[in-house]
């Protein structure tokens, strides 16, 4: 049976924490999964997720971003990070975490969606980081890789959500419904990537286009059934940027009869589990 542990991480050089749970195999792991949700998701969403991980040998953080769930602090004007904060900050401190937990086992990241996206670029940065990256329902957000009028709009809705954020001090999508309170930076490098395909982000200090086609490391693509938010072209145009990546790219289907889409997929994720446990086991 699994155990689930609390663990507070703070963000060196900011007045960040950030909250993370850990879930311990009933069996000693051979390797550590470190979760990172998608954008508004809170890291209790993926508790079903983490379990069967612990239940295919991962020893599994799972930490909810800057400023959601129970990571702090709340995004107000104050809040200044962006895709680079996070890549660069937020990533080292919990995989740095979850190293001082479980030792000198094999640490993966595994990205859902922006999560999936930051952890490429921190990867990108700092390759000896990680065994590896898999990624879960992870595209990228260029309009260009959606289909049809679906490209237009996501354009259209990604930059309504940077101005309104840019003119309030923060995204409300607390209030508004949609990705949680955000950082103005944030939900501004998001609709800058939807526009231009680039992973440019406010406040770098490096070439990401370029580091992103150096990386070399082992890279699982899965994509789902039934994603509007990464559709299969989508995820397609994220992996073009790592062309030097030992890439394994798959497509999760679902049960019959069942989509499991951008979110529901957790709830029936232990092919997931599986499959990234082999794919970890073949890059070892």
């Amino acid at each position: 049976m699994t155990t689930v542990e609390r663990l507070t991480v703070p963000v060196p050089g900011r007045p960040a924490t950030l909250a993370a749970t850990v879930t311990v195999p009933d069996r000693a792991p051979s390797a550590v999964a470190v979760l990172w949700p998608a954008l508004g998701v809170r890291a209790a969403h993926y508790e079903a997720f983490c379990a069967e991980l612990a239940r295919a040998g991962f020893g599994v953080v799972c930490a909810d971003l800057r400023g959601q769930g129970a990571s702090g602090p709340r995004a107000d004007r104050s809040a200044r990070h962006g895709y680079h904060e996070l890549a660069t900050l937020d990533w080292p401190a919990v995989l740095g975490a979850a190293r001082t937990r479980f030792g000198a086992l094999p640490v993966y990241s595994v990205g859902h969606s922006l999560g999936g996206q930051v952890s490429l670029l921190h990867a990108a940065a700092d390759p000896e980081a990680v065994a590896g990256v898999a990624l879960v329902a992870t595209g990228s957000v260029d309009h260009r890789g959606f289909p049809g009028l679906h490209g237009p709009r996501v354009l259209a809705a990604t930059h309504l959500t940077a101005a309104v954020a840019t003119a309030v001090g923060h995204w409300p999508g607390d209030r508004l419904g949609f990705a949680g309170r955000q950082s103005a930076v944030l939900m501004r490098d998001w609709a800058r990537i939807c526009r231009t395909g680039r992973f440019e982000p406010a406040g770098a200090d490096r070439d990401y286009e370029t580091l992103l086609a150096e990386l070399t490391l082992p890279v699982l693509a899965l994509s789902v059934a039934g994603d509007d938010l990464a559709p299969l072209p989508a995820v397609d145009r994220l992996c073009a940027k790592i062309p030097s990546a030992r890439l394994d790219r798959d497509h999760h289907a679902g049960d019959a009869g069942r989509r499991p889409d951008h979110f529901r997929w957790v709830r029936d994720s232990g092919a997931i589990a599986d499959r990234i446990r082999a794919w970890a086991d073949t890059h070892r």
